[in-house]
C-alpha cells in the first residue's frame, strides 16, 4: 500500500486495518474457539474451502491485470460516454470471468437449486393464484407446501421476475443467470449516473473503478440479489434525474423501480434512507411525492393480487426465527456480518469509509465530498438498520450487495496512491475468494 503524507491518510490506514482485522478475527475466532456459527464451513462466509482453476482463470487475470495497469488513468481520461461504455464491458467480463473459474455451471447453477427461484418459477403456470396464496404458504407450519427458502424469505417481486424469464423462454439455470449477470453488471452504471447527474462527475471518475471491479462480483453474477441491486441503483438514479429536471416522469420511474425493489427483498425499504441522501443533494422535495405514490402503487398492486406486504412481514419473521437462524448466534453475526460486507465489498471499503467521515468534514461544503459524505452516509445507515434488525444472521454478502456501491463511492476521497494500490488490493481479494472459496451463491 502506498505511503502516502502521514497525516492526510492516517484516517484510511486505521480504516484499512480496522477492516483487515475484523476479517481475520471473524474467520479465525469459530475455528479457535471451536465456536460453530452455523454456516458453511467459512465464516464469516456462507462457504467452503474449496481451491480450483477453472476456465474463467486466465481472462480473470488478465481483466485483473489490465484494471490495475490502466482503470485509474482511464477513469480521468476518457469521455463520459466512453466512461459508462467501458465499464459497462468491464464489468461485465469481470462478472463472467470470475463465474467461469467454475465453468459454465458458474453463471446460472445457483439459480436452479432447490433453494432458489428458477424451479418454482418453472412450475407456476397461474401467477395471481400464487399471489393469492403466497403468504399462506410462508410458515414452516404450511408443510409440504410452503415455499422453498429463498421464495419463502422475499416478497413475490423475485419469483414474478423468474416467472416472466421462464415464459420468454430464459428459464433454463444459464439463461437466466446470464440475464442476472447483464443487469447486475449495470448497478455501477447507474451509481456513475447518479454521481454525474448530481454535479460531481469528478467523484464518479474517481470512484468508478472500485465500483465496477472488485470482490462483489463474486456473488453478482451467481446471486438474485445482484438483479436486487441493479434494480434499486437505476431507482436512485431516475431520482436523481428527477431531482435535477423537476421532470414529474422521472419521479414517477424512480417511484416504480424502488416500489419494485421492495418487492424483491424486504431489506430493500431501507433504500428510503438513500433517497432522502439524493433528494437532499439535488436540495428539492419535489421528486418526493410522485415518487412515493408511484412505489406505493406498486405495493398495492401486489396488494390488489393477494399478496399484502404488511401480512407477509410478520410470517416471514416467524418462519425465520423458527429456522436455522435461531442457532445463529448474535454475539458473533452482529459484528461477523460487518466482516463479510468487508469481504464482500473489498477492505479498502474501510479506508474509503474512514477517510471519508474524517477527512470529509473538513471539506463538506465542496459539492464532491458533501455527495460523498451523504451517499455513503446512508448507505451506512443502511447497513447498520439491516444489523441491527437481526434479520440477516450471515450470507450477507449477497443479501447486502445493494448497499455494496454506495459504500464503496467513498474511495473516491482517497489519495490517488491509495487509490491506485487500493484497487490492486480489491482485484487481488476478488480473485482468492474466487479461487480458494465456493461460496455456494
Amino acid at each position: 500500500m502506498p505511503a502516502a503524507p502521514r497525516r492526510a491518510d492516517r484516517p484510511a490506514w486505521f480504516g484499512l486495518a480496522f477492516a483487515v482485522v475484523l476479517v481475520v478475527v471473524a474467520m479465525g475466532l469459530p475455528a479457535v474457539a471451536g465456536w460453530n456459527v452455523h454456516v458453511r464451513s467459512f465464516p464469516p462466509l456462507h462457504a467452503v474451502w474449496d481451491p480450483r482453476v477453472g476456465a474463467g482463470t486466465l481472462p480473470a487475470l488478465l481483466i485483473a491485470g489490465l484494471a490495475a495497469w490502466q482503470a485509474v488513468d482511464l477513469a480521468g481520461r476518457l469521455s463520459w460516454r466512453g466512461l459508462l461504455v467501458t465499464a459497462y464491458a468491464a464489468g461485465l467480463a469481470w462478472l463472467l470471468a470470475l463465474a467461469l473459474v467454475d465453468g459454465r455451471d458458474g453463471v446460472g447453477h445457483v439459480l436452479g437449486t432447490d433453494y432458489e427461484y428458477l424451479r418454482t418459477a418453472r412450475a407456476t403456470t397461474d401467477l395471481p393464484h400464487t399471489l393469492e396464496t403466497y403468504v399462506s404458504r410462508i410458515p414452516y407450519d404450511a408443510q409440504p407446501s410452503n415455499w422453498p427458502v429463498h421464495v419463502a424469505g422475499h416478497p413475490p417481486g423475485a419469483l414474478t421476475f423468474f416467472v416472466v424469464l421462464v415464459r420468454l423462454h430464459l428459464g433454463s439455470d444459464l439463461a437466466a443467470g446470464l440475464v442476472v449477470t447483464v443487469l447486475a453488471a449495470s448497478t455501477a452504471l447507474a451509481v456513475l449516473v447518479t454521481l454525474r447527474t448530481l454535479g460531481t462527475e469528478e467523484v464518479a471518475r474517481r470512484a468508478a473503478p472500485f465500483v465496477v471491479l472488485g470482490p462483489a462480483a463474486v456473488w453478482q453474477c451467481v446471486s438474485a440479489d445482484g438483479m436486487f441491486a441493479a434494480v434499486a441503483a437505476w431507482g436512485i438514479a431516475a431520482l436523481a434525474v428527477a431531482g435535477r429536471t423537476a421532470r414529474t416522469g422521472w419521479a414517477i420511474l424512480s417511484g416504480l423501480l424502488l416500489g419494485y425493489a421492495v418487492m424483491l427483498s424486504y431489506g430493500l425499504p431501507l433504500l428510503g434512507l438513500l433517497a432522502v441522501a439524493v433528494l437532499v443533494l439535488a436540495r428539492t422535495w419535489r421528486p418526493l411525492l410522485p415518487a412515493a405514490v408511484a412505489a406505493a402503487g406498486v405495493v398495492l398492486a401486489f396488494a390488489a393480487f393477494g399478496y399484502e406486504w404488511w401480512q407477509a412481514l410478520p410470517a416471514l419473521h416467524e418462519r425465520y426465527w423458527a429456522g436455522v437462524a435461531s442457532r445463529r448466534p448474535a454475539s458473533y453475526w452482529m459484528w461477523g456480518n460487518l466482516a463479510a460486507l468487508v469481504i464482500s465489498a473489498g477492505p479498502l471499503v474501510g479506508a474509503g469509509l474512514a477517510q471519508a467521515f474524517t477527512r470529509g468534514r473538513e471539506s463538506a461544503r465542496e459539492t464532491g465530498t458533501r455527495a460523498v459524505l451523504w451517499l455513503a452516509g446512508a448507505a451506512t445507515a443502511m447497513v447498520v438498520a439491516a444489523d441491527v434488525s437481526q434479520m440477516s444472521r450471515a450470507e450477507v454478502e449477497r443479501i447486502w450487495l445493494p448497499f455494496v456501491p454506495w459504500l464503496l463511492v467513498s474511495c473516491a476521497v482517497l489519495p490517488e496512491p491509495w487509490r491506485r494500490g487500493g484497487l490492486v488490493l480489491q482485484l487481488l481479494v476478488a480473485l482468492a475468494v474466487q479461487h480458494l472459496l465456493s461460496t455456494g451463491w
